[in-house]
């Protein structure tokens, strides 16, 4: 007897599907870092001045982690820098200060190529507000991509005021990269040196060469310093002075689980 054989119709074969498999990079935890006060919760006199003045304080700022498990804050790529920039530009305090500048310089006779009366102070407030937006172009988004530096200033918010005044004031001279090393700050020393060059094209009073350039960027530097200081013991000032703001958590976890410590919120920001 002859076995039969069924063969089964083309149709019921079922090809192999072979599923591609996609292989996701693995993010890395960071720290991205929050203003250590709720601007919206101040309600007191020229509340929307205090308010800008503590967004520039806290602006372009995070916190040094201070364990060994504590997360690395959040590198900046080129938008970030560049929206920092924005930010910093559009702030109302800038036009506040630079109209502060213009009025001192139409005191003191700077620029006396401007004139005086309306059009000289127009003048002087118009070269007051590119010297702010061209130092935070070079220092804020143009040489820290070109070098890969961080433009924040990385707070400590702990230890004796005098280590803390140290780390302030250092931070002229030594930042961090991209990647989280620290390096020497050529994004300060030479968008400094390149907006103090390129603010001679417009005042007319300043005096040419390098000697006068070199003084004018050593007074910017000294500036810079007293805003990091400001930075770093901001949180103090304003609960020296009773602000009304409501303290928030220093930094935030994303791309991953972070709890951050316990904090005194009339001493100090979380961290």
């Amino acid at each position: 007897m002859t076995p039969e054989i069924s063969l089964a119709a083309p149709s019921a074969l079922q090809p192999l599907m072979i599923k591609p498999v996609v292989i996701q990079p693995v993010s890395v935890p960071c720290a991205a870092p929050s203003e250590p006060f709720n601007m919206e919760d101040y309600s007191g006199p020229m509340n929307r001045l205090v308010a800008h003045v503590s967004r520039k304080a806290a602006n372009n700022s995070a916190r040094v982690p201070h364990r060994q498990s504590a997360l690395r804050p959040c590198a900046m790529d080129a938008g970030d820098k560049f929206r920092a920039f924005l930010g910093n530009a559009s702030s109302p305090l800038t036009y506040v200060g630079a109209a502060w500048n213009a009025a001192l310089a139409q005191l003191t006779w700077d620029d006396a190529g401007y004139g005086l009366g309306a059009a000289g102070y127009g003048k002087r407030y118009c070269a007051a507000v590119t010297d702010s937006v061209a130092g935070d172009f070079f220092k804020t988004f143009l040489f820290p991509t070109v070098f890969r530096q961080d433009p924040r200033y990385f707070r400590l918010g702990q230890g004796t005021a005098g280590q803390r005044i140290k780390h302030a004031l250092a931070h002229t001279f030594v930042t961090r990269s991209d990647s989280g090393k620290r390096m020497f700050n050529y994004s300060e020393w030479v968008g400094t040196a390149s907006s103090k060059a390129l603010s001679n094209l417009y005042h007319p009073g300043n005096p040419r060469g390098f000697a006068p350039t070199a003084s004018r960027v050593g007074f910017s530097l000294a500036n810079d310093m007293a805003w990091d200081l400001l930075r770093e013991f901001w949180p103090e000032v304003a609960h020296k002075f009773r602000l009304p703001f409501r303290t928030r958590k220093d930094v935030v976890a994303i791309n991953g689980t972070f709890t951050p410590g316990a904090c005194d919120t009339h001493h100090r920001v979380c961290g």
